[in-house]
């Protein structure tokens, strides 16, 4: 898949896929959409009111590309 395409394909981000027992789905057109509403959900609903640098490394490397 080129770059173009891979860009243009919507995100995903699972909180199962950073290791939290959770059926969370976050769904956006770019990275940084997925990312504000993990944001979110992280705060609301596990308390996470800071990131540390780590988490927030494993968090960008969990999100996919979906069709």
């Amino acid at each position: 898949m080129n770059p173009v395409q891979e860009a243009s394909m919507a995100k995903e981000l699972r909180c199962r896929d950073v290791g939290l027992d959770c059926d969370f789905q976050a769904r956006g057109d770019t990275e940084d959409e997925v990312l504000r509403q993990a944001a979110t959900h992280a705060r609301t609903a596990h308390q996470i009111t800071e990131m540390p640098p780590e988490l927030a490394a494993k968090v960008r490397a969990a999100i996919r590309s979906i069709p």
